[in-house]
């Protein structure tokens, strides 16, 4: 049932972030305002377009590449796109500022466990003419476009490091957070103008659009790449909270501490720095993944409470040493059914993905996987989709068995997988 994960990924590279933890200044999020807004489930926009083909983008976090897969069925290989096709020039500004070369290094031997980090999060243009990206280590959004393979248009994000994005429901707007400057960057997704930005808790993650785009929730995970991990050194870990924003005016509208909404629950032994999330359909309730568990909650949004949590099983053969979890995470990647009634989670240092039952938190079969690392939803609804950073491919579970279905080999270090567009007729893009 269980297997350990290969010692290329399992290894205890957390320390403190060497030359740049000296550099990284904390910045805390402003105080709550009123009511919260409400929510809508918001994940990978699937807007279909005549013309084009819905695929998966597979981003390849250390090989700088994405793959491009079939959507739903065998999830066979389309083709690849090459999203640092200006490595060289990017890399030459970096050594020449001792500043951008003190992040650049902090980043490979913190969060990149030893490798650079090329590609975070991804997706598509509405007319799925070009992906956009967002690199870590280059601190960067770019467009590439599909066709040439080549830059469109760079956004450098403030601070060091560009972390998770989410792409409003009409395609045309992405969110991207800039972790090191605790801010939340809105650009337009075919020019790369900033149409806006606001200040988030410490160090933004998660991006998610609510209310048919009128809202975005960003959820702040604090300091992740200290050893200072045990849960009397929770203190140094920053301000994390939940922000809402209207989009019209990037304006806070409600601030979400989950501290207080745990300690209400009973789960004070737990961290409030919420990971991946999961509203449902009716967007009456979120799921959220929290640093150091094995499991996830439930939080009603009406009410404002904490409702539920569940626990998932361990892996014997993971350590208890939580300074030998990457990140800070026990589980990350966390996605729903379509009709709401089934939770997939990925138990990334646990080595298992399982589906769950949203009604009674029954969990199906833990299905070995190799360091999951996200989860989302197979284009026509049928499946869970989880990248296995350890593995290097991407791997299908029934939501109806909770078994697994399909595998495909991708590029070093999978991480984020997302539901996007490209031409019909599309498998790469073209070689001069």
């Amino acid at each position: 049932m269980f297997s350990a994960s290969g010692t290329r990924h399992r290894g205890s590279t957390r320390t403190l972030l060497s030359l740049a933890a000296a550099v990284v200044l904390a910045v805390t999020g402003s105080a709550a305002a009123t009511a919260a807004p409400p929510a809508t489930a918001s994940g990978d926009a699937r807007t279909g377009t005549a013309g084009l083909r819905e695929v998966m983008f597979v981003g390849n976090n250390w090989d700088g590449t994405a793959d491009v897969i079939k959507s739903s069925g065998d999830l066979a290989k389309i083709g690849r796109i090459n999203v640092i096709p200006d490595k060289d020039q990017r890399l030459t500004e970096i050594y020449l500022n001792p500043i951008k070369l003190a992040f650049f290094l902090g980043i490979r031997q913190g969060p990149g466990e030893g490798h650079d980090q090329f590609v975070d999060d991804m997706y598509s243009t509405p007319d799925g003419s070009a992906i956009v990206v967002s690199r870590p280590s280059f601190a960067d959004v770019v467009s590439i476009d599909l066709a040439t393979g080549q830059v469109r248009w760079r956004f450098p994000v403030s601070g060091f490091r560009a972390d998770h994005m989410a792409v409003s429901p009409d395609g045309k707007r992405v969110a991207v957070s800039a972790s090191t400057s605790n801010t939340v960057h809105m650009l337009d997704i075919e020019t790369g103008k900033q149409l806006g930005q606001f200040s988030a808790g410490d160090k933004p993650h998660e991006n998610v659009f609510t209310d048919g785009g009128k809202y975005l929730w960003n959820m702040s995970i604090g300091e992740v790449n200290t050893a200072l991990d045990d849960p009397s050194m929770d203190w140094t870990k920053g301000d994390r909270h939940i922000t809402v924003v209207d989009t019209a005016t990037y304006k806070q509208v409600k601030v979400i501490d989950m501290r207080d909404r745990l300690d209400a629950f009973g789960r004070k032994d737990l961290s409030d720095a919420v990971r991946p999330v999961a509203f449902t359909p009716d967007e009456s309730k979120l799921y959220f993944q929290v640093s150091f568990f094995n499991g996830f909650l439930e939080y009603d949004v009406a009410t404002d409470k904490i409702t539920r949590a569940k626990t998932l099983p361990k892996n014997p053969a993971t350590s208890e040493d939580r300074t030998t979890w990457v990140n800070d995470s026990r589980h990350h990647g966390l996605s729903m059914s379509p009709d709401g009634n089934k939770l997939c989670v990925a138990g990334t240092m646990d080595d298992y993905a399982t589906v769950v039952d949203r009604t009674t938190f029954q969990e199906g079969p833990l299905v070995p996987t190799s360091k999951p690392y996200w989860a989302t939803v197979s284009g026509d609804g049928k499946s869970c989709i989880v990248s296995e950073s350890g593995a290097d491919q991407v791997t299908a579970i029934d939501f109806a068995t909770g078994k697994k279905v399909a595998s495909v080999a991708v590029g070093d270090h999978p991480q984020r997988v997302r539901i996007g567009h490209v031409a019909a007729d599309w498998t790469g893009p073209q070689t001069p």
